[in-house]
């Protein structure tokens, strides 16, 4: 028996969490002198409305040891082996710190996802899909590191302030940008955040635009499924997105997801992306 565990940044809705048995670990967002739990004790909307009246830009605080110590441990109990899928090694000491428990309990083991959200939690399904038919522990953490490889994460931003507050970008950007009415496209290369695009004009128009541009005459994508997420507290940027995905017909499944307090603590509202897998190479 496998257990699938991994980060609240993984995005996942709740009911695919519960169908796979996937346990999240939620990080810690820094909300004034108090720190609470994402997806548990605070949500976007009460980051949004502290925001909005003034207040400073949330931060985020990794899970430290203890708290993978007695996750993993505990799980142990039950369990022959915890698979921990963690948000990407270059974003945050997460991975990092649940590398040091892994070290000193057999039977653990870590995955850097090197991604961010749905990346994670794509990553999160397949781990829970592996174990269910009984795959050892170290084929499907190879197979795992495989299909990280093959990832492609993006998301196109409405506003820089988050990012601005969040020390992410600098004023005269975020000034510039809102003049300009520009809105940077982010992708995840190698582990990392690159801006690979800006775009001018309603985050409306520009989230249209944004997906021709990462799909449009593509033919190394996996169309088996594509994710689609957000951070919007209105359905009319996604359902502009999913229209442009069902019309692009290839998609064998659209799946969609909400992103929580960490994505939403740097990115802000009205953040929209899409995630999914390239082909397979043949060798």
């Amino acid at each position: 028996m496998i257990k699938i565990t991994t980060d609240s940044t993984c995005d996942l809705p709740v009911a695919l969490l519960g169908e796979n048995n996937i346990t999240v670990v939620p990080l810690g967002i820094v909300k004034g002198e108090r720190v609470y739990r994402d997806g548990v004790d605070i949500h976007p909307a009460d980051i949004a409305a502290h925001v909005d009246a003034g207040g400073d830009i949330t931060t985020t605080s990794a899970v430290n040891t203890a708290d993978y110590h007695e996750l993993f441990s505990n799980l142990l109990k039950e369990y022959d082996a915890v698979i921990h899928i963690n948000l990407g090694a270059g974003f945050s000491s997460c991975h990092q710190n649940a590398r040091i428990v892994a070290e000193e309990l057999p039977g653990v083991y870590v995955v850097d996802s090197a991604n961010l959200t749905v990346g994670i939690g794509e990553l999160a399904l397949r781990a829970a899909r592996m174990a269910r038919e009984g795959r050892a522990p170290e084929e499907i953490v190879a197979e795992l590191e495989s299909l990280r490889d093959r990832l492609e994460v993006s998301f196109v931003l409405d506003r820089l302030d988050y990012m601005k507050k969040g020390g992410r970008c600098n004023s005269v950007t975020a000034i510039g940008a809102n003049l300009l009415k520009l809105h940077p496209c982010v992708e995840v290369i190698d582990g990392k955040m690159s801006v690979t695009k800006k775009y001018r004009g309603s985050i409306e128009r520009v989230v249209t635009e944004y997906l021709h541009d990462r799909l449009d005459g593509r033919t190394d994508i996996d169309t088996e499924r594509v994710w689609l997420v957000d951070t919007a507290f209105s359905p009319a940027l996604a359902d502009i997105a999913r229209e442009v995905l069902r019309a692009d017909g290839r998609f064998g499944t659209i799946l969609e997801g909400k992103a929580g307090c960490t994505i939403f603590s740097h990115c802000g509202p009205n953040t929209l992306g899409i995630a999914f897998f390239h082909k397979k190479s043949i060798d």
